[in-house]
């Protein structure tokens, strides 16, 4: 019979993983401490590794920048149908 899978949220895996990195605990005191097999929580260890240097990267500031242009996009966007709404509300007598 097969079960439901679990779902487990981010915050949770980056605390395990933080476990697992910190080398603290023996290999298999993680594995007691959170009720997950020993593959499941290296590979979260090792995603975690990885995805670390992101953080410091240019890559951070190069995403922050493209959201500030989409920002200033949607507020050109909206200057430009409130321009035309007032056009509209003039033309139809209102």
């Amino acid at each position: 019979m097969m079960g439901k899978r679990k779902r487990y949220s981010a915050e949770f895996k980056a605390k395990v993983a933080l476990d697992a990195i910190r080398g603290e605990l023996t290999v298999s005191q993680p594995v007691a401490k959170h009720g997950e097999h020993r593959a499941l929580i290296n590979a979260w260890k090792k995603q975690a590794m990885e995805g670390m240097a992101g953080v410091f990267s240019d890559k951070a500031e190069a995403a922050e920048t493209s959201h500030q242009g989409e920002v200033e996009e949607h507020h050109a966007m909206i200057g430009q149908l409130v321009v035309e709404r007032d056009f509209l509300r003039k033309a139809s007598g209102r």
